[in-house]
């Protein structure tokens, strides 16, 4: 299975032209066009047939085995959120603590908070009719209230889990949960700020346009209150970050014993299911039933995807990519920057953050040694990295960008003047402050 440096960089830079050609211009599920990757580059290497499929069965049995859990209790907990008026509940409840005058910022908050269990384009159209209400009354510019709450269901969509882009490149570099939910919180605080100032600096000379209303609180028959709405979203993250404190402290006490249970991200996830029952006994079996339903059906479509990431992964393994590139590439140079410019260039070319992250983490994986990431904080911290990557460049292939668009009635010059923009100055200052933070923790 001996190749040339040459012969291994063209079976790579064709297996993942072929992931961007077939999602973004042919349209094809990423599942199928990263199953064929797969192909391309375990035959082209020289592994027999059999091998290939042995391998990729392989990878994508690891990647169910960390995350098939995590992921189906995310987006149910997601879904249920969603469907029961949680998301407007928290909006609303933020809204009253700031006032109409700065709702700009109310949203960006909002959008930060709602997105921690609720994927980005998801937690977008759920708030878009509140967020143009509000854009109505304040007389804010619409691109500056539309990326304002973008900004901030983005930055925790690309950092941090249960998303399945930072939850995929966890499990692939063998990081633990807990601490990445904690340093991507950590992160994602920073990038949020940036992406609200900038479109906050980008619209001072915009005119206020035509704002679609979309929908009103009324569309709820269930008013949750806003410690029912919050509750959900706010004890899982403290029970896994109570559970990542148990396990560094390793102590036999009963309370660290059972923190260290219930902050098993799975558990806490559960938990926070458990914790929406005051509201979905509200609804009817009917309306609990199509909720449960509708969550492991898109988390479904999710797990294929990140599944058929392990399984080229797993094949990237197998070509001994860390042993070529590590030899013929002064990794050690790059460092914490590498996995952030690959993550870049992915997402900037095929538009999905998930699938940038997922590719990206594939190949990084046999690198660290080469990079000086392969510690627990290096690998930490090369998935920050790569989640950095993932924000940029969000344009007319991302489909969060048309999502935003059509929800704001923002015209597209406008989105990649001010969104845009917006997600290049988040992607900057993350990969800056991971780097501050690699100094310290690295």
């Amino acid at each position: 299975m001996a190749s040339s440096f040459p012969q291994f960089i063209f079976l790579l830079l064709t297996s993942i032209a072929i992931i961007v050609l077939l999602t973004v211009k042919y349209k094809v599920h990423a599942f199928f066009a990263l199953s064929i990757a797969c192909a391309v580059m375990g035959l082209g290497i020289g592994l027999p047939a059999d091998a290939v499929i042995n391998t990729m069965k392989q990878g994508f049995g690891h990647i169910m085995q960390s995350l098939g859990f995590i992921i189906v209790f995310g987006t149910v907990l997601g879904v249920i959120l969603e469907h029961t008026g949680c998301t407007n509940a928290m909006a609303s409840s933020i809204l009253k603590k700031t006032g109409e005058k700065k709702s700009a910022l109310a949203m960006n908050i909002t959008g930060f908070l709602v997105g921690l269990p609720i994927f980005c384009d998801s937690g977008y159209i759920v708030l878009s009719g509140l967020n143009n209400q509000l854009a109505q009354r304040s007389k804010l510019p619409m691109p500056f209230m539309a990326t304002a709450l973008a900004a901030g269901l983005y930055a925790v969509h690309c950092l941090i889990p249960p998303h399945p882009g930072a939850a995929a490149a966890a499990g692939t570099l063998n990081v633990a949960l807990g601490k990445l939910i904690i340093w991507g919180i950590v992160v994602a605080v920073p990038a949020t700020i940036t992406g609200y100032a900038w479109a906050k600096y980008a619209s001072k000379k915009i005119v206020v346009e035509n704002i679609p209303v979309v929908s009103k609180d009324t569309e709820y028959a269930i008013k949750p209150t806003a410690v029912q709405a919050f509750l959900p979203v706010i004890a899982p993250i403290i029970l896994i970050a109570c559970g990542a404190f148990a396990t560094m402290e390793n102590n036999q006490h009963l309370l660290w014993k059972i923190l260290s249970v219930a902050g098993n991200p799975v558990i806490a996830l559960f938990i926070g299911i458990l914790l929406t029952i005051p509201v979905l006994y509200k609804c009817s079996k009917n309306q609990v039933s199509r909720m449960l339903q509708d969550g492991a059906e898109k988390a479904g479509g999710i797990l294929v995807i990140i599944g058929a990431g392990g399984a080229f992964g797993a094949i990237l393994n197998a070509t001994n990519i860390g042993n070529h590139l590590g030899d013929n590439l002064p990794l050690e140079k790059i460092g914490i920057f590498f996995p952030f410019l690959l993550a870049s260039l992915l997402k900037t070319a095929q538009g999905s953050s998930t699938v940038a992250i997922i590719t990206a983490a594939s190949i990084v994986q046999p690198l660290l040694p080469a990079l000086e990431l392969n510690t627990a904080s290096g690998s930490l911290l090369a998935v920050l990295s790569m989640g950095a990557g993932s924000m940029m460049i969000s344009h007319a292939n991302d489909a969060y960008f048309w999502v935003i668009s059509k929800f704001s009635g923002v015209e597209m010059k406008t989105m990649l003047r001010v969104y845009s923009v917006a997600t290049v100055w988040m992607g900057l200052s993350s990969i800056i402050f991971i780097y501050l933070l690699s100094l310290l923790i690295g």
